[in-house]
């Protein structure tokens, strides 16, 4: 048996870029105009509650949960918003078909993790016609840490795994891989990874 376990932003939907416009208004609708890192990469837990602690300290801004869960609410309410207005989220080519050929292997598990917080991350997959059913998802909502995250979703399948692939599309992803040892298959330009799903081999 092999676990498979995915991100979501630029791996398995096209949404990174009006992700993070919106994650940066959020951010700002309930803070004020706060400055950011310039690269996404610069922040030590690149996940949307690890950025968030980050961005608050370095504009020394007191940070509190009650904060945390509005900036949150925000962001989904922005998300959902434009969804409405321009269409659902539209999948990387071949991911829904790629998961549902995994999903149907006697001998792989699927799961997904992310650094986006719960809510919003099951939007998105959603938008896009992904079928979530018995899929696990550890998401930002359940650890800043995206090496955490992501060993929490293989968690969730058993530990009966001869190997676990990741496919991710940033940086942080393959770092995290190394940190814990898995096979990390890159996705989009920016790692010079695949653009598309269709001609994958279910290995």
């Amino acid at each position: 048996m092999h676990a498979v376990v995915f991100d979501i932003d630029g791996t398995l939907v096209q949404s990174v870029e009006i992700d993070e416009v919106l994650y940066k208004q959020s951010i700002q609708t309930v803070v004020g105009d706060v400055e950011f890192r310039s690269r996404w990469s610069d922040y030590d837990s690149v996940t949307d509650s690890g950025i968030l602690s980050q961005v608050l300290e370095d504009n020394s801004i007191e940070s509190s949960p009650s904060q945390a869960r509005q900036i949150e609410s925000i962001f989904l309410a922005s998300l959902q918003s434009h969804v409405s207005t321009n269409g659902p989220i539209v999948e990387i080519p071949g991911a829904k078909m790629f998961l549902e050929r995994l999903g149907s292997s006697r001998s792989h598990g699927i799961a997904i993790a992310t650094g986006g917080w719960r809510d919003s991350a099951v939007l998105k997959l959603k938008s896009a016609g992904f079928d979530l059913k018995g899929v696990p998802i550890a998401t930002s909502s359940e650890s800043t840490d995206r090496a955490e995250i992501m060993t929490i979703a293989a968690s969730r399948l058993g530990d009966n795994f001869e190997s676990i692939t990741y496919y991710g599309d940033g940086v942080w992803d393959r770092d995290a891989c190394l940190e814990l040892g898995w096979q990390f298959v890159p996705v989009g330009d920016a790692l010079r990874g695949i653009s598309s799903y269709h001609g994958v081999c279910v290995a």
